[in-house]
């Protein structure tokens, strides 16, 4: 809480005069004091953050896990429904009824899984994102997976048979 008040202190009032001493707080120690920055100083401020690695924070409902695996889960159902409905014909909901059940429930498991060990570690999807590969470009494309996918099989249920 104290680490909280220093930095909301720091980063609302901008200190002038450092080297001096003049302007400094008795309450906040003298490190916690930056200089004053130009605007196009090139100077990157990022906050690290503690994450609770714990199982039960991981999948809360503001978690970093739900929606990231039920993304990721997304993802690889579309792509395997398309791939099944133009190879075999079949459509999502035979897909399902001829034996999709255990395949779900194993990747279910398996992307789950490797969602959670990086994130039960301490490893954020931020810090390892990359300008193309990034999180949110992820977390969308999860989300667009997630429409898709039920998009296709209200479609497949409207029209009677295979989109395809």
């Amino acid at each position: 809480m104290a680490t909280s008040s220093v930095m909301q202190f720091i980063l609302v009032s901008p200190v002038t005069g450092v080297a001096k001493g003049a302007g400094l707080s008795p309450t906040i120690p003298r490190s916690c004091y930056l200089p004053r920055q130009g605007r196009n100083s090139g100077v990157l401020v990022r906050c690290m953050a503690k994450v609770r690695t714990d199982f039960f924070n991981l999948l809360a409902f503001s978690g970093p896990g739900p929606e990231r695996i039920n993304g990721r889960l997304a993802m690889v159902g579309f792509v395997a429904a398309i791939a099944v409905e133009l190879s075999k014909g079949e459509d999502v909901f035979a897909q399902i009824s001829n034996g999709g059940i255990p395949w779900f429930l194993l990747t279910t498991g398996v992307l789950s899984v490797a969602s959670l060990i990086p994130l039960s570690s301490g490893v954020s999807v931020e810090s390892k994102s990359k300008p193309f590969w990034s999180s949110d470009a992820e977390m969308w494309n999860g989300r667009f997976a997630m429409l898709g996918l039920v998009a296709l099989a209200l479609t497949e249920f409207v029209k009677g048979g295979a989109l395809v």
